[in-house]
């Protein structure tokens, strides 16, 4: 199973190989040094293969709320405390510059690792940085979201946008030259409804967007990431977790190098070493966190609006109250579960019905072929053996984008953004 996903991937770009001249990137001269797409996900670049930036003590930044959704204070539990409020990070220069605003990815908060090191690196290049949480991510959904259902673009992009525009008003005095946008994964499938939202809001004027490996067909990403949970370990057996499995490497991995070394080269390092895991581990590994992810979006959606679906809606919730039990029964319910019992009912509430198709065209790039070809201050980096694409993806954003669209041989899903290659043409598209 495995093997065909990475195959699907691969082929994807091979079905409309030659419509547009999009600038394919040759894997000898890339020099990447990961060739599965499965530990370049996992263990991104060698340290050394990075680029040098500055550190957080040489970063003028700092921490703000908005609040946006006040109403939520009295109707949220106790202990949704630190998420009453919408929390982002911005880092500013001491003159005049240009303002990239950051979009994290599933699940993720403003602070998720990739989006700490997009932030060094355009800091770094002399801009001011936003950087914001992915409206899945459960912070977005109690303090920013207006239905608490995320999963249909144009409203997330809505909230986001709001969110933006909250976020200008509250610096009135720094100055800012132009407007850029940039997201990763699903936050770049959010960039990218966001710039068309702006086409007729035009509060930002963005400047150029720049989209870091989109899922080009949601469903079939979230689809591609879920089924990646359900793959057969070796060594996993009734009485042997994944987790155990794992932890039990871990820990001959650190015996043999003679002490506990946590810092950010510990996966890649780790892959190197006798305990590295295997390709099915890896794929559980990146299927889990994934799953974990769908689990807060479900959970979380569920208990704000009360559906019942995970939580009973009179259930008494407070500081206190354990809500492992029903963190657990949310563990069980996929993306594909969440879209079912969630989105679908509230989108066709709003929407006059519609069937699941139609759904999943509105809420992925399809919806925005026209704009994504006629706009060309829109660019796509992408990797040819990104899990999350399927059969015609590829074809589709070379269709789309033509030379637009600049294709890496590796680097799985997001794994190579931290590459001293991809940093220099982020930095090189951004300058025109």
């Amino acid at each position: 199973m495995l093997r065909s996903l990475r195959l699907t991937a691969l082929l994807g770009g091979l079905l409309v190989g030659a419509v547009a001249s999009a600038q394919d990137i040759d894997a000898a001269t890339y020099g990447y040094p990961l060739t599965n797409p499965f530990e370049a996900t996992i263990a991104t670049t060698p340290p050394e293969q990075r680029p040098t930036l500055p550190s957080d003590e040489d970063i003028d930044q700092d921490d703000y709320s908005l609040n946006l959704r006040p109403e939520r204070a009295f109707t949220l539990p106790d202990n949704f405390w630190p998420v009453k409020k919408l929390r982002y990070r911005m880092a500013t220069q001491d003159h005049k510059a240009p303002l990239i605003f950051l979009i994290a990815g599933t699940g993720a908060p403003y602070n998720s690792s990739i989006n700490e090191y997009l932030k060094k690196l355009f800091y770094q290049a002399g801009y001011h940085v936003v950087q914001l949480s992915s409206p899945t991510s459960w912070d977005f959904i109690s303090a920013a979201s207006r239905f608490a259902t995320p999963g249909v673009s144009q409203e997330d992009a809505e909230d986001m946008y709001r969110v933006m525009q909250a976020v200008r008003a509250q610096h009135p005095r720094l100055p800012i030259s132009d407007f850029y946008l940039s997201g990763y994964s699903l936050g770049a499938l959010d960039a990218a409804f966001v710039s068309h939202l702006d086409e007729t809001r035009r509060s930002f004027n963005f400047k150029r967007v720049l989209l870091l490996n989109p899922p080009v067909n949601l469903y079939t990403s979230v689809s591609n990431l879920d089924k990646l949970v359900q793959t057969q370990v070796k060594g996993i057996t009734s009485n042997t977790t994944f987790y155990e499995l794992v932890l039990h490497k871990l820990t001959l991995y650190f015996q043999q190098k003679g002490y506990v070394d946590l810092n950010e080269a510990l996966l890649y390092d780790f892959q190197q070493s006798r305990q590295h895991l295997s390709n099915e581990q890896m794929a559980m590994l990146i299927g889990t966190s994934f799953r974990f992810s769908a689990a807060d979006i479900a959970f979380t959606s569920d208990l704000i609006n009360r559906r019942g679906l995970i939580i009973p809606p009179k259930y008494p919730i407070t500081e206190g109250s354990s809500l492992t039990p029903f963190f657990k029964r949310a563990l069980q319910c996929d993306f594909d579960c969440y879209l079912t019992e969630q989105v679908i009912p509230m989108w066709r509430a709003r929407s006059d019905g519609g069937s699941l198709l139609q759904l999943i065209d509105q809420v992925s790039l399809y919806a925005l072929e026209d704009y994504l070809r006629d706009s060309p201050k829109i660019a796509v980096m992408h990797n040819a053996d990104d899990v999350i694409l399927g059969p015609g993806d590829i074809g589709f954003l070379r269709k789309v984008f033509g030379d637009r669209l600049t294709l890496y041989p590796h680097g799985g899903h997001c794994g190579n953004l931290n590459y001293r290659v991809n940093s220099d043409a982020m930095l090189e598209f951004f300058r025109g």
